[in-house]
Protein backbone atom coordinates (compact mmCIF):
# COMPACT_ATOMS: atom_id res chain seq x y z
CA UNK A 1 0.00 0.00 0.00
CA UNK A 2 2.72 2.33 1.37
CA UNK A 3 4.34 2.05 -2.33
CA UNK A 4 1.19 2.83 -4.43
CA UNK A 5 0.51 5.79 -2.34
CA UNK A 6 4.09 6.92 -2.85
CA UNK A 7 4.17 6.40 -6.71
CA UNK A 8 0.59 6.95 -7.76
CA UNK A 9 -2.16 8.18 -5.32
CA UNK A 10 -0.08 10.80 -3.36
CA UNK A 11 0.88 12.46 -7.18
CA UNK A 12 -3.36 12.63 -7.34
CA UNK A 13 -3.84 13.72 -3.57
CA UNK A 14 -1.43 16.31 -3.92
CA UNK A 15 -2.63 17.57 -7.44
CA UNK A 16 -6.16 17.61 -7.05
CA UNK A 17 -5.86 19.31 -3.50
CA UNK A 18 -3.75 21.94 -4.56
CA UNK A 19 -6.06 22.66 -7.38
CA UNK A 20 -9.31 23.33 -4.91
CA UNK A 21 -7.10 25.18 -2.68
CA UNK A 22 -5.58 27.51 -5.74
CA UNK A 23 -9.46 28.21 -6.50
CA UNK A 24 -11.11 28.92 -3.12
CA UNK A 25 -7.92 30.51 -1.71
CA UNK A 26 -7.34 32.71 -4.32
CA UNK A 27 -9.43 35.88 -3.23
CA UNK A 28 -6.71 36.22 -0.25
CA UNK A 29 -3.95 35.62 -2.48
CA UNK A 30 -5.34 38.51 -4.67
CA UNK A 31 -5.86 40.71 -1.59
CA UNK A 32 -1.91 39.45 -0.01
CA UNK A 33 -0.24 40.40 -3.66
CA UNK A 34 -1.64 44.02 -3.42
CA UNK A 35 -0.63 44.31 -0.31
CA UNK A 36 2.65 43.78 -1.22
CA UNK A 37 2.74 45.97 -4.10
CA UNK A 38 1.14 48.60 -1.64
CA UNK A 39 3.63 47.88 0.81
CA UNK A 40 7.16 48.03 -1.18
CA UNK A 41 8.88 48.23 -4.50
CA UNK A 42 9.56 45.16 -6.54
CA UNK A 43 8.01 41.90 -7.75
CA UNK A 44 4.84 40.41 -5.61
CA UNK A 45 6.17 37.06 -6.62
CA UNK A 46 9.78 35.36 -5.36
CA UNK A 47 11.01 33.03 -7.97
CA UNK A 48 14.26 31.25 -6.75
CA UNK A 49 16.05 28.05 -8.31
CA UNK A 50 15.78 24.88 -5.83
CA UNK A 51 16.61 21.06 -5.94
CA UNK A 52 13.95 18.69 -6.50
CA UNK A 53 13.16 15.75 -7.13
CA UNK A 54 15.71 13.75 -8.78
CA UNK A 55 18.46 16.69 -8.11
CA UNK A 56 16.62 18.39 -11.15
CA UNK A 57 16.61 22.38 -10.37
CA UNK A 58 13.40 23.81 -10.31
CA UNK A 59 11.74 27.48 -9.95
CA UNK A 60 9.82 27.69 -6.53
CA UNK A 61 7.27 30.51 -6.39
CA UNK A 62 6.73 32.59 -2.55
CA UNK A 63 4.94 36.15 -1.81
CA UNK A 64 7.93 38.26 -1.66
CA UNK A 65 8.42 39.19 2.11
CA UNK A 66 11.82 41.14 1.82
CA UNK A 67 12.36 44.35 0.47
CA UNK A 68 13.60 44.34 -3.05
CA UNK A 69 16.64 42.70 -4.62
CA UNK A 70 17.94 42.38 -0.92
CA UNK A 71 18.19 37.98 -0.74
CA UNK A 72 22.15 38.74 -1.19
CA UNK A 73 22.97 41.01 0.90
CA UNK A 74 22.72 42.03 4.65
CA UNK A 75 22.54 39.16 7.20
CA UNK A 76 23.14 36.36 4.24
CA UNK A 77 21.06 33.65 2.64
CA UNK A 78 18.39 32.99 5.38
CA UNK A 79 17.06 35.83 7.54
CA UNK A 80 17.18 36.13 10.69
CA UNK A 81 15.07 37.62 13.84
CA UNK A 82 14.95 41.74 13.44
CA UNK A 83 16.15 40.95 9.82
CA UNK A 84 15.69 44.90 8.32
CA UNK A 85 15.53 43.22 4.75
CA UNK A 86 12.21 41.98 5.75
CA UNK A 87 9.19 43.93 4.60
CA UNK A 88 6.29 44.67 7.58
CA UNK A 89 4.25 42.64 5.94
CA UNK A 90 6.20 40.32 5.31
CA UNK A 91 6.83 39.13 8.78
CA UNK A 92 3.52 38.70 8.69
CA UNK A 93 2.92 36.49 5.83
CA UNK A 94 5.72 34.68 7.20
CA UNK A 95 4.84 34.13 10.24
CA UNK A 96 1.94 32.72 9.06
CA UNK A 97 2.99 31.03 6.20
CA UNK A 98 1.04 32.84 3.40
CA UNK A 99 4.12 33.69 1.96
CA UNK A 100 4.16 29.70 0.67
CA UNK A 101 0.44 29.79 -1.07
CA UNK A 102 2.03 30.41 -4.51
CA UNK A 103 4.06 27.00 -4.04
CA UNK A 104 0.53 25.85 -4.88
CA UNK A 105 1.31 26.16 -8.34
CA UNK A 106 4.69 24.06 -8.06
CA UNK A 107 2.40 21.17 -6.62
CA UNK A 108 -0.10 21.32 -10.01
CA UNK A 109 3.27 21.59 -12.15
CA UNK A 110 4.63 18.69 -10.48
CA UNK A 111 7.69 20.39 -9.29
CA UNK A 112 6.66 19.53 -5.48
CA UNK A 113 4.56 17.70 -3.00
CA UNK A 114 2.61 18.94 -0.11
CA UNK A 115 4.72 17.19 1.79
CA UNK A 116 8.06 16.05 1.53
CA UNK A 117 11.96 17.11 2.34
CA UNK A 118 11.98 20.57 1.95
CA UNK A 119 14.27 21.21 -1.40
CA UNK A 120 17.54 23.21 -0.47
CA UNK A 121 19.16 25.93 -2.20
CA UNK A 122 21.69 25.25 -5.11
CA UNK A 123 24.08 26.74 -3.29
CA UNK A 124 23.20 26.02 -0.05
CA UNK A 125 23.99 24.19 2.12
CA UNK A 126 26.42 22.86 -0.28
CA UNK A 127 25.95 22.75 -4.22
CA UNK A 128 24.47 18.95 -5.44
CA UNK A 129 28.08 17.93 -6.34
CA UNK A 130 28.83 17.85 -2.18
CA UNK A 131 26.56 15.47 -0.81
CA UNK A 132 26.95 12.29 -0.15
CA UNK A 133 25.61 8.92 -1.55
CA UNK A 134 23.06 8.57 0.95
CA UNK A 135 22.39 12.49 1.46
CA UNK A 136 21.40 13.02 -2.36
CA UNK A 137 18.69 10.32 -1.53
CA UNK A 138 16.50 12.52 -0.01
CA UNK A 139 15.89 13.94 -3.59
CA UNK A 140 14.29 10.30 -4.63
CA UNK A 141 10.93 12.16 -3.66
CA UNK A 142 9.33 15.54 -4.97
CA UNK A 143 9.82 18.52 -2.44
CA UNK A 144 7.71 19.17 0.07
CA UNK A 145 5.81 22.59 1.54
CA UNK A 146 6.55 21.09 4.76
CA UNK A 147 7.77 17.91 5.93
CA UNK A 148 9.54 15.40 8.41
CA UNK A 149 12.67 17.77 9.13
CA UNK A 150 9.83 21.14 9.17
CA UNK A 151 7.89 19.81 12.26
CA UNK A 152 11.17 18.39 14.36
CA UNK A 153 12.76 21.52 14.64
CA UNK A 154 12.66 23.29 11.14
CA UNK A 155 14.75 26.18 11.16
CA UNK A 156 17.02 25.12 14.21
CA UNK A 157 18.15 22.54 12.68
CA UNK A 158 21.73 21.74 11.22
CA UNK A 159 21.61 20.90 7.98
CA UNK A 160 23.03 17.40 8.25
CA UNK A 161 20.17 16.52 10.61
CA UNK A 162 17.96 17.82 8.45
CA UNK A 163 18.90 16.27 5.39
CA UNK A 164 19.36 12.61 7.88
CA UNK A 165 15.49 13.13 8.68
CA UNK A 166 14.41 14.17 5.34
CA UNK A 167 16.58 10.89 3.72
CA UNK A 168 14.38 9.10 7.14
CA UNK A 169 11.22 10.40 5.32
CA UNK A 170 11.78 8.99 1.98
CA UNK A 171 12.33 5.11 3.50
CA UNK A 172 8.68 5.58 5.71
CA UNK A 173 6.61 7.86 3.42
CA UNK A 174 2.80 6.67 3.60
CA UNK A 175 -0.40 8.17 4.30
CA UNK A 176 -0.55 8.05 7.98
CA UNK A 177 3.16 9.78 8.03
CA UNK A 178 1.78 12.45 5.88
CA UNK A 179 -1.01 12.72 7.90
CA UNK A 180 0.52 13.13 11.14
CA UNK A 181 3.33 15.66 9.41
CA UNK A 182 0.16 17.92 8.39
CA UNK A 183 -1.32 17.86 11.67
CA UNK A 184 2.17 18.94 13.71
CA UNK A 185 2.77 21.14 10.81
CA UNK A 186 -1.14 22.80 11.76
CA UNK A 187 0.24 23.12 14.96
CA UNK A 188 3.49 24.71 14.76
CA UNK A 189 2.25 27.59 11.90
CA UNK A 190 -0.41 28.12 14.60
CA UNK A 191 2.25 28.28 17.22
CA UNK A 192 4.76 29.93 14.65
CA UNK A 193 7.17 27.39 16.63
CA UNK A 194 11.24 27.69 15.17
CA UNK A 195 10.13 30.05 12.41
CA UNK A 196 13.25 32.18 12.89
CA UNK A 197 17.34 30.99 12.15
CA UNK A 198 18.88 31.36 15.63
CA UNK A 199 22.46 30.73 14.35
CA UNK A 200 24.45 29.04 12.08
CA UNK A 201 22.47 26.24 10.70
CA UNK A 202 25.04 24.35 7.96
CA UNK A 203 28.97 22.80 8.90
CA UNK A 204 30.64 21.49 6.58
CA UNK A 205 29.28 18.25 4.65
CA UNK A 206 29.06 15.19 6.58
CA UNK A 207 31.31 12.38 4.74
CA UNK A 208 30.23 9.75 7.72
CA UNK A 209 26.40 9.02 5.64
Amino acid sequence: MSVIYKRVIKRGVDATTALILLIVLSPLMLIVALLIKLDSRGNVIFKQERIGKNAETFVIYKFRSMKFNSEHTGSGVYSEKGDPRVTTLGRFIRATSIDELPQLVNIIKGDMSFIGPRPPLTYHPWPIEQYSKEQIRMFDVRPGITGWAQVHGRKCVEWNERIRMNVWYVDHVSFWLDCKIVFLTIFRVFTNADNENVGATVTEPSRNQ
